[in-house]
């Protein structure tokens, strides 16, 4: 036997075998997901699902709209958005987006791969104040979230703008983006630099890798939370009514606070706030700041999203536990200035539909923990949500300002509360 069938025999799989894997990831996969697939997918909040495209792609196609937001999506009580928009058939449906640590950098690079099918549709994207710490986007909880698919879908529409030079930045701060074509090419988008056609060749090619690996694999290990939101819609009343849900609500919160004076949920409370913890945490947030951030130039990068889609969106300001505020000492001042600062990027730039629950925390059982919405919280935005998706959508003339990027913006304060209740305030702002 000859040298070379000996080799041939030894090595010749092996390189049939990659040959055929290269085969299977470069040539374009095409695939469709079920509604119940895609049903379990909208709620499952899974960094699959989030990461992924194809099976979004699919869902805002079909009726799904997303709700942006972190982890009070996961707070999955009979009020939450997804059990009324299932017991009461309404025309959409809700597409759950974020978890812990999703703030506005990690929500930018996850909705790179859905641009298109979000052109003139609506959206809602919740804001957590808790995200405007002075860094911004937690490097740790970044991790969970990081798409190297959208990552490049980013890359390869890139353009030489503020906004995108800001974003491929702000991507190269983050410790997932190491090395490779994809750091090399952030660089070059950071510096105002073109992409080469070499460039261009190897991240085509990255990204239908990726491609092909998300529609492989973006329906694996979702979390199942069906049975759990057609149980919780069972207890709503058949006819809708904000009465008859504020009347579940209070009766659902009343069973599941009973054990602190704080309206805190029975099981965070025993979990998270043993009498340990709660001694150690009691003034613990006097020094909180929320007016000086760097998440307020990731969160322009969200609002250039919205605006390039044309995408219509409600934003919805949550408040926090006031009872918990007092105890760890936080600042309702400070924290109203930020919510000011925040409405001011958005009105001044044309972003009108706002619900700012920020000064509800003190209404009973309106939160279910310490910073998260629950009962009377959700009835609150599904009385700013319904509406919102009723109406006939518009066009917005949005008027982006690249000076919401800027260090000086961020670090800017007094920043004087606007009416929201008077839009020609809002027009002459």
């Amino acid at each position: 036997m000859s040298n070379k069938r000996r080799l041939w025999q030894i090595f010749g799989p092996v390189l049939c075998a990659f040959i055929l894997l290269l085969v299977v990831f470069l040539l374009p996969w095409e695939r469709t997901f079920s509604k119940d697939a895609i049903f379990q997918a909208a709620n499952s909040q899974t960094d699959t699902v989030f990461k992924g495209v194809k099976m979004k792609q699919e869902a805002f196609e079909s009726g799904y709209v997303p709700f942006y937001g972190s982890s009070e999506l996961s707070r999955m009580d009979p009020l939450h958005p997804s059990v009324i928009a299932e017991k009461y058939k309404r025309n959409y449906r809700p597409f759950l987006l974020g978890g812990p640590g999703s703030q506005s950098l990690a929500q930018f690079i996850g909705m790179q791969g859905t641009s298109e099918q979000l052109k003139n549709k609506k959206a809602v994207l919740i804001i957590s104040p808790q995200w405007f710490t002075k860094r911004g986007q937690d490097p740790a909880a970044f991790s969970l979230y990081y798409s190297p698919l959208q990552t490049t879908m980013f890359l390869l529409n890139a353009k030489d703008t503020t906004a995108d030079r800001y974003a491929a930045q702000r991507l190269l701060d983050m410790p997932d983006i190491k090395t490779g074509i994809i750091k090399s090419g952030l660089k070059k988008i950071a510096a105002g630099q073109k992409l080469s056609d070499w460039d261009r060749f190897l991240l085509q090619n990255r990204r239908q890798m990726l491609a092909n690996e998300d529609t492989f694999f973006s329906s694996f290990q979702l979390r199942d939370r069906v049975q759990k939101i057609r149980k919780r819609a069972q207890l709503l009343p058949n006819h809708y009514s904000v009465k008859a849900l504020k009347k579940v609500a209070t009766e659902q919160a009343e069973i599941h606070t009973n054990s602190n004076n704080l309206g805190i949920d029975n099981t965070f409370y025993k979990n998270r706030l043993t009498k340990g913890v709660l001694k150690k945490l009691k003034g613990s947030q006097k020094k909180f700041n929320y007016t000086k951030s760097a998440e307020y130039g990731d969160f322009q990068l969200l609002l250039n999203q919205f605006a390039k889609q044309h995408t219509n969106v409600l934003f919805i300001i949550p408040p926090v536990n006031a009872k918990w505020a007092k105890y760890t000492g936080l600042s309702q001042k400070m924290y109203q200035e930020s919510v000011a600062k925040m409405e001011y990027q958005l009105t001044s730039q044309g972003f009108e539909n706002i619900a700012d629950l920020s000064k509800d925390g003190g209404k009973k059982y309106f939160m279910e923990d310490t910073i998260h919405l629950g009962w009377n919280g959700w009835v609150a935005v599904d009385q700013a949500v319904k509406p919102f998706m009723e109406k006939p959508n518009r066009a917005y003339n949005y008027d982006l300002n690249n000076y919401f990027y800027s260090k000086k913006w961020q670090d800017r304060t007094n920043i004087k509360p606007i009416n929201l209740s008077n839009k020609e305030s809002l027009k002459n702002k």
